[in-house]
């Protein structure tokens, strides 16, 4: 069978096939209105806002820099160790503050503040992020363990850090949180979305979520922004922790800021497709059973499954 024509002509000849430069113009115009709708300064020239593919090699670099021998390159030698964390940090610290430069810049142009202080705020971030490194190796730590015990298919603790998609969402979300906290919530936002991309786990970057935390298998997760997550606490796939309800201000608008997601104390186990909404508080030892839907609260040490899901609490 013959292969299909291929036109060889250079691009520019090609192009007469769909006029180019009308579709640009038209594109341009929808630019423009989109920026004078949104009151934008047209003198900026330059890249506004964060990259998702530099902050997408940020997390590659930051997860070699925490777990090298596993997550590093693949001829990294012990003996090396050090050299190789301190030259991938040194790239991604710096890669990371030129994202953060862009977020605080954007944040300055369009809410009255100067340059000089978000360029010296931006160098500030990076310092206390980088600072934290260390303690977000040791809280990682506890939660690749966490997994470890918690499967009984894992086999070694290397095999949890290598494959398990929910221990790549948390590595993402530990650092995601930490920026978050410390003033870039769009960065923090973009690496978050990094990792649910690629796990289908998604998980705010200001949700709290205490040490040895474990997701099994993961696809389908949703934690919410103001989500408290207490200490040695398990989910399954599907699990949502989100809102029951979003109220609306005076200008008709939704009212951010609010706490309106589950606060789940130490010790609970949220089965496979459990639904939790609300500001509502799951008690500490308590299991939540599959497919349940629960919308208040519930006592420590409840058992709380589909045949009481009218909110029956058993052992409570």
């Amino acid at each position: 069978m013959n292969a299909p024509d291929v036109d060889s002509r250079p691009r520019s000849a090609q192009a007469e096939h769909w006029d180019l430069e009308e579709i640009v113009n038209g594109l341009r115009a929808v630019r423009d209105r989109w920026r004078e709708s949104q009151h934008r300064r047209r003198e900026w020239g330059g890249r506004e806002f964060p990259s998702r593919d530099a902050l997408r090699q940020v997390m590659t670099d930051l997860s070699g820099a925490l777990f090298p021998m596993r997550l590093g390159p693949a001829d990294l030698r012990q003996e090396s160790e050090d050299f190789y964390i301190g030259h991938t940090l040194d790239r991604a610290l710096y890669a990371l503050l030129l994202q953060i430069r862009l977020e605080l810049h954007y944040l300055a142009r369009h809410g009255g503040g100067d340059d000089a202080t978000a360029e010296q705020a931006a160098r500030l971030i990076v310092r206390d992020f980088a600072a934290s490194l260390p303690h977000i190796r040791s809280v990682l730590d506890t939660d690749v363990e966490a997994a470890f015990r918690g499967d009984p298919a894992a086999r070694t603790v290397d095999e949890v850090v290598l494959c398990y998609p929910g221990l790549l969402a948390v590595i993402h979300h530990r650092i995601a949180n930490r920026l978050y906290q410390l003033g870039v919530p769009l960065v923090a936002r973009i690496i978050a979305e990094i990792a649910h991309s690629e796990t289908g786990i998604d998980i705010h970057p200001g949700a709290t979520i205490g040490n040895s935390f474990f997701i099994d298998h993961g696809t389908g997760v949703v934690i919410g922004e103001t989500c408290v997550i207490g200490e040695r606490v398990r989910l399954y796939q599907a699990v949502t922790l989100g809102a029951k309800r979003f109220p609306v201000g005076e200008d008709g608008g939704l009212q951010k800021g609010l706490a309106r997601h589950p606060i789940v104390e130490d010790d609970v186990v949220i089965y496979a497709g459990a639904t939790v909404l609300g500001r509502i508080t799951i008690g500490r030892g308590s299991s939540i059973g599959g497919n349940v839907w629960l919308t208040r609260s519930v006592p420590a040490g409840s058992q709380v499954t589909q045949a009481n899901s009218q909110h029956e609490i058993l052992g409570g």
